[in-house]
């Protein structure tokens, strides 16, 4: 089975230590579950078994053009500034950075499949599983897990790779997406398979 690892939201703007996220309770999680690091291993792991990488970033044009008025989430963001597509705020972490030939997957809502350029992606080649792991678990990741099992993919979520604001949330959105999805962890994975 043709996979895909999908590195879901890890950009500066939220999991920065300098970003604005970087010391509040997401930044928190993020650095005490180790989410970088592991995330960073995880992506060798998958480059080493010839698995395909892609990078899913929320962002919008300076004017906020694509934000909808209606979402108290993306209000937020254009009230403070984030997101800005061109921004270092919307660069992939530095200890993740995409290398040539990985895929940019640029999203303008909390669900990578919602007017992207993902689903081309899995069909031009033929992927059949998507592995995935990032922030926030609550939104991007149960995103992609609802969107992707009602495409017919079989979905993995590394639970490691993952975090929320608070655990309390974390472990909520994993008890949520057990019906649509198989958990593991970064060390247990095997892109192989």
């Amino acid at each position: 089975m043709k996979s895909i690892y999908l590195v879901l939201d890890m950009e500066n703007d939220l999991v920065s230590a300098d970003g604005p996220n970087g010391k509040g309770p997401l930044g928190a999680q993020v650095q005490g579950r180790g989410i970088i690091p592991k995330t960073a291993n995880t992506i060798a792991k998958a480059r080493a078994a010839g698995v395909p990488i892609g990078y899913v970033r929320v962002g919008f044009s300076p004017d906020y053009r694509e934000a909808p008025s209606t979402s108290v989430i993306f209000n937020g963001a254009k009230q403070h500034g984030l997101f800005k597509l061109g921004s270092w705020g919307t660069e992939v972490h530095k200890d993740l950075a995409p290398q040539p030939g990985d895929f940019d997957i640029v999203k303008h809502r909390v669900s990578p499949f919602y007017a992207t350029n993902l689903e081309a992606i899995l069909r031009a080649h033929g992927i059949q599983r998507i592995i995935c792991s990032g922030v926030s678990t609550v939104a991007v990741v149960q995103g992609c897990v609802r969107d992707g099992h009602d495409r017919d993919y079989v979905m993995t979520v590394l639970e490691d790779c993952c975090a929320c604001a608070t655990q309390e949330d974390q472990d909520a959105a994993i008890r949520a997406l057990q019906r649509f999805a198989t958990f593991t962890t970064s060390d247990a994975i095997d892109f192989a398979a």
